[in-house]
């Protein structure tokens, strides 16, 4: 059996990063997660891209860790390397945006991977469990306050206490995702919305997630004061003259990212 791995695609403006195991129902090795990270942080860094999308191959998004590879006494070191982002966005998070394609089993890690991007686009049998504390554990990689903050309290505690295996049109309902396709549709959604995404202002729509990032960690307060940076960062840039330009002479704009 050949070991899992993360690929990536170049596609004009979006780099598509691509979970390949899905022999094992795409359940992540440390040196996965390792790959992720680095896939992550290509994204983060490279100015050529401006959009993210992860996917994965198979019939399965994720059925979660490979957990003997993480614990016990047959564990693999973990090697991510400093200043690297972070695959669940709890340290470095990637300033760029990041739709995620799901499908099939999306359990545990592969909830929270997915909430740690921006907006997720769901096949219908895609089947979402944080099952953590079935197994005596809890959610390690951010559910506890991403389902919380998507969801609101109610919704959020009621799948995380139950621990139950829901669909793709319940976590439709419950904001959990944002839209579901047909099986077998997801990944070109995903794609399509990425390619729309590109057409707009890189520095704007970066900066857009920044801000919003300000609020979901700060504050209202620290939201309203970061507006000057916001307005420092985009109304001086050549693609907000470039934005006006084309509005006057009734085109579609050309964008550069800077």
């Amino acid at each position: 059996m050949s070991e899992g791995k993360i690929r990536t695609e170049t596609h004009d403006r979006i780099f598509k990063i691509i979970i390949d195991n899905p022999a094992k129902k795409n359940a992540f090795s440390p040196a996965m997660m390792e790959q992720l990270s680095d896939a992550l942080t290509e994204l983060h860094n490279n100015d050529s891209y401006w959009v993210g999308v992860i996917c994965a191959e198979g019939k399965d998004f994720t059925a979660g860790l490979d957990m003997p590879k993480f614990f016990g006494p047959t564990a693999e070191k973990r090697n991510i390397r400093e200043g690297n982002v972070d695959v669940f966005g709890l340290g470095k998070r990637c300033k760029k945006p990041i739709v995620s394609a799901v499908q099939g089993i999306v359990f545990t890690i592969g909830i929270e991977l997915m909430l740690a991007g921006d907006i997720v686009v769901a096949a219908d049998d895609s089947r979402f469990c944080q099952m953590e504390s079935k197994r005596g554990i809890a959610p390690l990689g951010g559910a506890h306050f991403r389902f919380l903050s998507r969801t609101g309290w109610g919704n959020a505690m009621y799948h995380l206490f139950l621990c139950d295996e829901f669909t793709a049109s319940r976590a439709r309902e419950i904001g959990l995702i944002q839209e579901v396709v047909p099986a077998g549709q997801q990944i070109e959604r995903a794609m399509a919305l990425a390619a729309i995404i590109a057409r707009n202002a890189p520095l704007g729509i970066q900066v857009t997630k920044e801000a919003a990032l300000k609020y979901v960690e700060h504050g209202e307060k620290a939201a309203i004061a970061y507006i000057p940076t916001v307005r420092e960062r985009v109304l001086n840039s050549a693609d907000a003259k470039e934005g006006i330009q084309s509005f006057i002479e009734r085109r579609a704009a050309v964008f550069q990212g800077r």
